[in-house]
């Protein structure tokens, strides 16, 4: 019974602190508002990239949602990509596809040279040119994005522009286990307002 009772105990305790991060991060990003990010966004075309990928669904936008469904779709997609013998070619790219109902297909991609075919099990896909795309880059954890997130979306406001989807993540550099160096970069399809 006293085992059960700590068990019971320790869910609690990490279920609380998970509330609190998501609190600190929001009061983070309640006292950044209205404050220049030391980073400069981009306005630039991307070009069509083929990615090897896997989907799944999350049930909605909010970083405690797609955590737990991200982190796991990479590390089953990396093993794949091993097994099969296929190198990966470049970036991770983490792509959001919302549904009618609130929740987001999500999409886990590597970059690879791979042919496209039926011949895996995993999809490899030729992600389409964005002709035009607000882009910055975010330093950290992924659990801290917010402000970064914010400072993109006044400055499309700002300029006349309008964000077409969700931004995808590339991650650019993301040392194993050392999220606090991790390097992201947000691109947001952008058309004129």
């Amino acid at each position: 019974m006293l085992r059960l009772r700590r068990a019971e105990l320790e869910e609690r305790i990490a279920a609380d602190t998970a509330r609190l991060l998501r609190v600190e991060i929001r009061l983070t990003t309640i006292a950044t508002e209205g404050r220049m990010h030391p980073e400069e966004v981009l306005l630039k075309p991307i070009p069509s990239t083929r990615v090897a990928e896997l989907t799944a669904v999350a049930a909605g936008y909010e970083g405690e949602d797609i955590g737990p469904v991200i982190q796991p779709l990479f590390a089953e997609l990396c093993r794949r990509l091993d097994a099969a013998g296929v190198k990966v070619a470049g970036y991770g790219i983490a792509r959001y596809e919302p549904e009618a109902d609130g929740r987001v297909i999500v999409h886990a991609e590597l970059e690879v040279a791979a042919e496209t075919g039926d011949g895996h099990d995993f999809a490899v896909v030729d992600l389409p040119e964005i002709e035009q795309a607000a882009t910055i880059i975010h330093r950290g954890s992924m659990e801290k994005v917010g402000p970064t997130f914010q400072t993109l979306a006044h400055w499309i406001d700002e300029h006349g522009y309008r964000g077409v989807g969700l931004a995808r993540e590339v991650s650019i550099d993301c040392p194993e286990g050392d999220y606090d160096n991790w390097v992201t970069e947000l691109q947001m399809t952008v058309t004129r307002a």
